[in-house]
Order: structure tokens, then sequence, then C-alpha cells
């Protein structure tokens, strides 16, 4: 009486590849086994998954129907021994249950006598000797992609602004991809700007043409790839560093750690703008008389035409038509307007504190420079230490990076202090005279202009009451202009001497010019 058989042929991707597991070739190894011993197939178990454990679907349903036909199968048969399990404890039980259900396992290219108790130990080697190799391969693989990082050369998929390519010897590279490249490198210069939140810039980039998702979007703007920096993970006893990478890089290394120090919250502090639409330029400053939430924007569609409103999206249920705030906010900035014939008191003024502003960032730079020359000494003294062989060459590196990384930061520290220098001409011949036309300069400003104006004039943001505009404070400039325009109202007939004792009056007070 002929024996009886199912084939169980397992595969997965990842050994098709590498190794040429195809399912067509188990079988055809099987089936001509099974012609030569004369062998009836019964069924042939087709199998997708990992033989890490028995937890798999096909090997399931071939278990409970060999239950369902106990004794009534001679053979389960597989081309190797890692086709039926790659972990030896696993092994033996399985092979214990088969044995209960009258079935014994084995593999045509590794043929074993299970009763012989030696051969418990091949079966051990010819489970474990799969799993050793791939691990070997893996290791492998992992020092390979480490040297490649080392070398500076990106591995992996390129991140959006790059493209893999490939060498005539077959080396990858990645290389800039525009549109992409363009879209991430004015992402970088928008965050610095400090302008618009992470939020509004990522809505803005998916509109000029980026395709992943905002957590993608996050660790892009985190990563160092984009200024030519490639970092390398700890690893034992090397410690984690950044090299320089060897593709072209996107943005600078100071554009790159602006972005970070204003993600972090380290950098200088801006009035974050929101994209809105012409008949609300007050949302996002404006907040409820009831409930001090800030605004919204809606419209609402009447017979003839679209009616605009700032309202509330508590409970409170404020709202107030858009042209009638519009309009009220647009009359207070004529309060704030400072009178042409005092123009000498303003001139004064930013002349005294200019000079304050001036010394303090003097002193900031010569801070900053002191630090520069500190860590360009340390390294001199480093480099000193590795040409006598008193240091590593590996601590030598660490000690490099370090100090090359403060040195980059100083630096553009350095430069924002330069930067934010303007000359004592221009506030005098401009800023004066846009004071003086304030409201005429926000009515015809564009809406960002006007935006821009709101959040320098009230920079705690404001509400409305009646006819009237509140805040809690408002730009230093604005309350000088307000007090002294209080003080000439009961001083019809004040002299050039008393203009002066104004302004000495307002800067004691701690006066400080705007800055946009």
């Amino acid at each position: 009486m002929k024996k009886v058989a199912d084939l169980y042929i397992r595969v997965s991707t990842d050994e098709q590849a590498d190794r040429g597991y195809s399912q067509r070739n188990q079988e055809e190894v099987l089936r001509k086994y099974c012609d030569i011993n004369f062998i009836a197939v019964r069924d042939v178990i087709y199998e997708d998954h990992s033989a890490k454990t028995f937890n798999r679907p096909q090997w399931k349903k071939l278990l409970l129907n060999l239950k369902k036909y106990k004794n009534k199968i001679d053979f389960i048969l597989f081309t190797k021994w890692d086709r039926f399990s790659r972990n030896a404890g696993d092994a033996y039980q399985m092979i214990s249950t088969l044995r209960k259900l009258g079935v014994e396992p084995q593999a045509m290219e590794q043929p074993l006598d299970l009763a012989i108790p030696e051969n418990k130990m091949m079966l051990a080697f010819y489970l474990a000797a799969p799993e050793v190799e791939n691990d070997r391969r893996a290791l492998n693989t992992f020092h390979g992609m480490r040297r490649a990082k080392k070398e500076g050369r990106y591995m992996g998929i390129a991140p959006f602004g790059y493209a893999n390519k490939s060498k005539e010897d077959g080396q990858k590279y990645i290389c800039q991809k525009d549109p992409e490249a363009s879209i991430m490198r004015w992402a970088f210069e928008e965050i610095a700007k400090g302008i618009f939140s992470t939020e509004q810039i990522f809505i803005m980039a998916k509109k000029k043409g980026y395709t992943r998702g905002k957590s993608n979007f996050w660790l892009l703007i985190r990563n160092p790839i984009y200024c030519g920096r490639i970092f390398i993970p700890k690893y034992k006893d090397e410690e984690s560093t950044f090299v320089s990478g060897q593709h072209q890089p996107i943005i600078s290394e100071g554009l790159f750690y602006n972005v970070q120090a204003v993600l972090d919250g380290k950098s200088r502090s801006y009035r974050t703008k929101i994209e809105t639409i012409e008949e609300f330029p007050l949302r996002g400053f404006f907040t409820c008389p009831k409930c001090g939430k800030k605004l919204l924007g809606s419209k609402c569609k009447g017979r003839t035409k679209y009616y605009y409103y700032y309202h509330c999206d508590s409970e409170c249920k404020y709202r107030i038509n858009s042209e009638v705030a519009n309009d009220v906010f647009a009359e207070n900035l004529k309060t704030y307007e400072p009178l042409h014939e005092v123009k000498k008191i303003y001139t004064a003024v930013l002349i005294e504190t200019y000079r304050d502003l001036t010394d303090s960032a003097r002193e900031e730079k010569q801070r900053i420079l002191e630090q520069i020359k500190d860590y360009n000494n340390r390294l001199s003294n480093s480099r000193d230490l590795l040409s006598t062989m008193q240091i590593d060459p590996s601590d030598y590196r660490v000690m490099k990076l370090d100090y090359s990384e403060k040195i980059i930061k100083l630096e553009f520290e350095l430069s924002l202090i330069s930067n934010d220098k303007q000359s004592i001409d221009g506030l005098l011949s401009n800023g004066i005279e846009n004071l003086i036309r304030l409201n005429n300069n926000y009515s015809n400003a564009s809406l960002a202009e006007a935006r821009d104006l709101i959040g320098l004039i009230y920079p705690e943001n404001f509400t409305i009451r009646g006819e009237q505009v509140q805040t809690t404070r408002i730009n230093k400039v604005i309350e000088s202009i307000y007090m002294i325009n209080n003080e000439l109202s009961r001083k019809k007939n004040g002299t050039k001497e008393s203009f002066f004792s104004l302004s000495r009056k307002v800067t004691l007070t701690g006066f400080k010019p705007v800055t946009s």
C-alpha cells in the first residue's frame, strides 16, 4: 500500500529574492522525490510566512486537517528543515505533536532518522544554521552601511528634495531634485523668519507641491542631511557623531541651526502670523470681550451679498460685523498719531534709545567673539595634543566636532546681531514720518503689511468694547506718543523746552523704539 504525504512549501519574499526559494522549485523537488519513492501526494500547502514560530495561517489549517484525518497521512515533506522551523525548541515540540497524529516530518535535502538520538544534534544544526547565516549577513550589511555613512554617503531612501542615483561602478548616492529641493529650501527659510507657525508653513508647502505627511515634515526639518551633515548613531564604544556628507546641501549650516533654535523656542520671539482674507485683517489679534478667546472669521450669505463677521466659537456666541470692527480699529489708530510739530521730541528719543541699543549689542558681540576665540584656541590645542600623540585620533575627532559645531552656532548668533543693526538715519527719516501717518499707512497697506502693523502696536492682542479698542499692553513707542499727545493737549502753549522735558520724561519710563 502506497504511503501518503502532504507537501509543505514555505517561502518568504526576502528568501525568494536572495536565495531562489520559489514555490515552483520546491514543489518540483518534492514531487520528484515522491515519484521515485512511490509516495502518493494528497495535498500541497503553500505558505508565505516567517518560520520563527508555528503561528502561521496555512500551517494551523494543515494541523487541524491532520487531526481530522488522524493516522491517515504518513508524511509531511519539505525541502529543508528551515522550511519547517527555525526554532529548535518549537521544532521538537511540533515533531512530537505530529508523531502522535501518525505523521512523520521529513526534509528531502537533509534526511534524518529522528529515531537515532544523535540525529537530534544534526537537526539543531540544520535549524540554527540559516538563522546564523541571516544574522551574519545582516551584521555585514550593518557594518557596510555604517562605513559608508562615515565616508559621508547617505544610505537608504532619499529624503524629500533628493533622489537616489547610482554611479557606473554601482555606488549609490543622492542628488538634489527640483522642485522638491526648492520647496524644502523655502520651508527652512520661512521657519527661520519666525513669522508663520510650523503648521502654517506645512500647509503652504503642501500647496507648493510637498507630498509627504505632517509627521514626516517635522522629521525632515530636524534632519541635518539638508545642511550637508550625516548623523552616525552611537554603537558599542563609538560615540554618536556627525560627518560631512558627499551630497550637495540644500541649505547652509547657519540656516539649519537657526531653524532648530526657532523650533526649540530659543530664537528671538516673533508674533506668529495667521493666513487670513481681506475681510478679516484683525483675526488672530482680536479677542472676545466676553470670554477672552481669539475670534474667528466667518461669512453669511444675504439676499444680494455676503456679510462677514468676527465670531467666538465658545458658549458665549459673541459676534461682531467685520466692517464695523475694522472701522472702530482704524478710528482708534488716530489717537496714536504723533503731532507733526513735535517731531524733534521723537528724534531726540530715538537717538538716545539707539545709543542704548548699540551699546548693548556691542557688549553682546564682544562676548560672542571672546567665546569663538576660546573654542578656536581649544581646537588648536587639541590639534597639538594629537600631533604629539598625547591623545588618540578618535578623541581628537570628537573634540573637533564639538568645538566646530559650537563655533558655527556662535558665528550665527554674531550674524544675528549684525543683521539687527539699523541705521539711525533710516529710523529718523522713515520711522517718524510713518508714525505721523500711522492711520493712513494702515488704511492703504496690503493685508500682510496691515497685520504686521497690528502685531507691532498690540503685542498682547486687544478687544473692542463699544467704540474703544482695549488691551493690557501696547508698544512702548505708541504708549509714549499717547502720553505726549495727552500732555500737549493740556499744554497748548508749550515751548521748545517743554517738548524736551517731555522727551526726558518718556525716556525714563523705559521707552524703546519699535523694530520689525
